[in-house]
């Protein structure tokens, strides 16, 4: 049921990203179907190219602010889980519940989901397969999405630097093929062939509303989201002080850059009333430009998406994993492997919540819903920086302080992106809202020491389920679990109390040369006694 110091340190975490795998992680992340999505719902709603243009950049910063605190975060909180890890650092224990509930059951499966159906779809554009029923050819598409999500599985299961770090980098040169297209292509359209009618007067036409513009902001955000993804797994990454700094000004800056050419050559070629009419602009784009050659688009498009399916399946597992070691998901998720490092439990249930919602309707619309969600927690973890910044809680000595004005300009955007929503978009805001509240609900019910866990018969079953369920995880995964005990304990006094709660555990075997690894599969409904760190 526990691992010593010294095996610990045999299996411990050996597979480290350096700077080169940090930076394809993020360009992996966050290049994705956004930029072929989201372009023409920004310009429907500011109307103009130069506007359009002022708001790709705008979220570039927004972007690139917001991970420059994320790496003051990430290196002085080092532990997996990024906004929840911070937020329970802080004992702000329901917000961080609320907030893992609405992260780990909608917003990363629908994004996994949204991205697989994403690639199906422009596979099937690219080899034009049709079928004879329209059913036959959604079910078609599924399988094609489920394929791709399982093979990534696999990889992530056995090792994450050998094989996914080196997959990602390949990933993400397919991303740089796939926009460079775009861009050569326009460019050339733009000096060769001297179209510039539709970039004359590039702001003509601009309509600026605060409640549009607020909307717009999010479409940008949304294409530029992934810019945390290192943070959800610090404790993996070589050299954090120097590789997290490093990989977001590179990584930042290549893609806003990026984004800026890809629009660009967008608005060279297609006008704007046609672009608001059509539903994937990439294609459009080929159709209007490469002739026979188009369905090269659409395929460099399914491509570009795998980096991205694995870099939402590398973040959303590790914060699944980081809930389950504070004890607030059941221990069998908190497992890894010994050997690659890898929360094989986490990903499995990842993978299986994404296939489940894939059918669930319209994913686009339900992330509109969750994205309120998500910048109200952006907004809470801001706050906690600025928390710990002026309480002086102790930190890692090694960390990467930000000039203090920079998580407090950011936390006031944050919560100015969802005040205007409120207020301009209540029918979207309070689908989020209950969103939150449920999980709240969920804590206090279930979590929450004073309710339901202080009802022994309740405490005893959930104990004995927890128990059967990681045992056999263990078996069939080959892992072990993993939970965070807070503030390390005497190995003697940590080895009574392990006996008290497992007889079978001898209380003083369990000790050796006075310490006891805080790595253990002891469960955590059961160890509460134990456990400082999840108390409630």
């Amino acid at each position: 049921f526990w691992m010593t110091e010294d095996a610990a340190q045999k299996v411990g975490r050996t597979e480290k990203m350096g700077l080169v795998g940090a930076i394809s992680y993020i360009i992996g992340n966050i290049v994705g179907s956004g930029i072929f999505i989201t372009p023409a719902t920004i310009v429907g709603l500011v109307s103009s190219v130069g506007l359009s243009l002022v708001v790709w950049l705008l979220s570039a910063f927004i972007a690139t602010l917001g991970a420059f605190c994320y790496v003051e975060l990430g290196t002085s909180i080092r532990k997996s889980g990024a906004d929840f890890a911070y937020l329970c650092y802080v004992k702000w224990y329901p917000i961080a519940f609320a907030f893992m509930c609405t992260g780990c059951i909608i917003i990363y499966p629908a994004t996994l989901a949204i991205q697989a159906d994403t690639f199906s779809e422009y596979v099937f554009k690219g080899i034009n397969i049709t079928m004879e029923s329209d059913t036959q050819l959604l079910f078609a598409k599924k399988l094609t999405g489920f394929s791709l999500i399982w093979l990534l599985l696999f990889l992530n299961f056995f090792s994450l630097k050998t094989f996914v770090s080196r997959f990602n980098i390949v990933a993400s040169i397919a991303k740089i093929a796939a926009t460079a297209l775009v861009i050569v292509t326009g460019l050339y359209y733009l000096f060769f062939k001297g179209m510039t009618a539709n970039i004359t007067d590039p702001f003509g036409g601009s309509t600026f509303a605060v409640g549009t513009f607020v909307s717009a902001l999010f479409s940008g955000l949304y294409s530029y989201d992934g810019w945390d993804i290192l943070n959800f797994g610090a404790e993996e990454i070589e050299n954090p002080k120097r590789t997290m700094p490093l990989a977001i000004v590179f990584g930042m800056t290549f893609i806003a850059l990026l984004y800026l050419l890809v629009n660009f050559a967008y608005f060279i070629v297609i006008p704007i009333p046609e672009m608001l009419a059509s539903p994937a602009v990439a294609q459009t784009f080929g159709d209007l430009t490469l002739g026979s050659f188009s369905f090269v688009i659409p395929v460099f498009v399914a491509l570009l998406l795998i980096g991205s399916l694995n870099s939402t399946m590398f973040s959303a597992s590790r914060y699944l994993q980081a809930a389950a070691k504070q004890g607030h998901l059941p221990s069998c998720i908190s497992c890894i492997n010994p050997i690659s490092d890898s929360p094989r439990v986490a990903l499995l249930v990842h993978v299986l919540l994404a296939m489940g919602i894939s059918f669930a309707g319209d994913l686009n619309q339900l992330i509109n819903y969750v994205s309120f969600s998500q910048w109200s927690q952006r907004g809470c973890t801001m706050a906690a920086l600025i928390y710990i910044r002026f309480t002086h809680k102790p930190v890692h000595p090694d960390r990467i302080q930000t000039f203090i004005l920079l998580p407090i300009l950011f936390c006031l955007i944050c919560w100015t992106l969802v005040v205007v929503t409120i207020v301009d978009s209540f029918d979207v805001s309070v689908v989020g809202i209950a969103i939150v509240l449920c999980g709240f609900v969920f804590f206090f019910l279930f979590i929450f020491e004073k309710s339901l866990p202080a009802i022994p018969a309740y405490r005893n079953g959930s104990r004995k389920v927890n128990e059967a369920v990681t045992i056999w995880s263990q078996i069939i995964f080959n892992v072990m679990p993993e939970l965070d005990f807070g503030e390390e304990e005497d190995g003697d006094k940590l080895a009574d109390n392990l006996h008290k709660v497992y007889p079978e555990v001898p209380a003083l075997e369990a000790s050796i040369d006075g310490d006891v690894k805080r790595r253990s599969s002891a469960f955590s409904h059961t160890t509460q006694s134990t456990d400082t760190s999840t108390r409630f």
